[in-house]
Formats: structure tokens, C-alpha cells, sequence
């Protein structure tokens, strides 16, 4: 796959399919960020679970010696929405 087409996957999935069956990004990964605060009983930002799952489909992607095609689009799409998150960006 060439980077254009991982990025075109990526934004199917982040700005269409993705988007349609969990809602808004923001507002999933706030809800997120709320249960993984509560059980681990600490703080957890919406951009933060962003990163966690980008860490964990780099861990599939290592498990697969980098042939895992849907984690790299994922990782693509949850760097897109990670840093969409970011504060202080969209104010």
C-alpha cells in the first residue's frame, strides 16, 4: 500500500464509516478517556486514549513484522484524531 492510500483508508474510516456506526471522535474518546479515568483511577484525556491506541496497533504492527495493513491505516486515523484533540487547538 502506498502512503496516499493508507491515508485515503484512514479518512474513510475516521470522517465515514468509523464515524457513523461510534459517533464523533471527540465524543468517543471522552467517553473513553471517562472509564479508563475511573478504573485506573487516575486522569485521562480524550488525546490521551488517542495515543494509547496508536501504541497498541504499533504493537500489532510489530507482532506482524509490519503486515498488519488495517493497523497502519488505524494508526493513521488515530493520529489524525489525536491530534485534532490536542488542547488549545480548535479554540
Amino acid at each position: 500500500m502506498t502512503r496516499i492510500e493508507i491515508l485515503d483508508l484512514a479518512n474513510e474510516c475516521v470522517c465515514g464509516d468509523r464515524n457513523l456506526q461510534y459517533g464523533e471522535p471527540e465524543d468517543n474518546f471522552n467517553t473513553i478517556a471517562k472509564f479508563w479515568s475511573a478504573f485506573l483511577d487516575i486522569e485521562i484525556a480524550a488525546w490521551q486514549v488517542a495515543t494509547m491506541m496508536i501504541l497498541l496497533k504499533t504493537a500489532r504492527i510489530k507482532s506482524s513484522k509490519g503486515r498488519d495493513k488495517d493497523s497502519w491505516v488505524d494508526a493513521a486515523g488515530y493520529s489524525a484524531c489525536g491530534g485534532e484533540l490536542m488542547p488549545g487547538e480548535n479554540e
